[in-house]
């Protein structure tokens, strides 16, 4: 089991959350940065020590990109990438807010041509729910569900289509979890066809300040 962990809180805010992250860097797909929903204009040097850290304890780093349901320009979105890989070495990127409709499927296989010539790998979506299925051939990684732990247990579903895709293409990203009931929260997105899954405490506006409890290892 692999571990998605976005960790959007300031490594100068909270160097706590920051050094759990780092001890338990081997237990992850990837961890996303985002220094200033994007980038930033300049480089941050906070982030930089701490995406250094990550990366010599083993991390992957997806830069955080918010596409905006595919209204955001293209040209813009690469040239935040770059900024990302000179300033911070990421790996890939995480695209935030992806359309998932057939519509705005051949812009969304633009962008992501564009982001790999760059180097960018793995690119993973979050259109936080099930796409149409182009979408998970495009990306390394698709996050098929983002919300409250309520949700997830009650209402979730997935389209039949997504057995033929394997257990490693998929994520579940669910928040509220009650701490006793993160081991299951792994559990149960495996069961479900997600490999990788960042269950959260935290809740709305932002449950992503704390990494996942599942860092510990008890919980794979």
């Amino acid at each position: 089991m692999t571990l998605l962990v976005p960790l959007y809180v300031h490594p100068a805010e909270d160097p706590g959350a920051w050094h759990r992250l780092i001890t338990g860097a081997a237990a992850t797909y990837g961890v996303v940065l985002n220094p200033a929903d994007g980038p930033g204009e300049r480089p941050d040097a906070a982030f930089a020590a701490a995406a250094a850290a990550l990366r010599t304890a083993g991390a992957r780093l997806l830069g955080y990109v918010d596409t905006r349901y595919g209204a955001r320009c293209q040209v813009e979105m690469v040239h935040e990438m770059c900024r990302y890989q000179e300033w911070y070495a990421v790996d890939g990127c995480f695209l935030d807010r992806m359309a998932p409709t057939r519509g705005e499927l051949p812009g969304a296989r633009r962008l992501i041509r564009s982001l790999r010539r760059l180097g960018a790998g793995p690119v993973v979506l979050n259109p936080g729910v099930h796409p149409v299925a182009g979408y998970v051939r495009l990306a390394d990684l698709t996050v098929t569900f983002e919300g409250h732990w309520s949700t997830y247990v009650s209402s979730f579903t997935r389209p039949d289509w997504t057995a033929r895709h394997a257990p490693e293409r998929f994520c579940h990203l669910v928040y509220g979890v009650p701490e006793a009931l993160v081991p299951l929260a792994v559990r149960t997105a495996r069961e479900r066809g997600a490999a990788v899954s960042g269950p959260v405490t935290g809740e709305l506006p932002n449950p992503w300040k704390q990494p996942t409890p599942a860092l510990t290892g008890k919980e794979r």
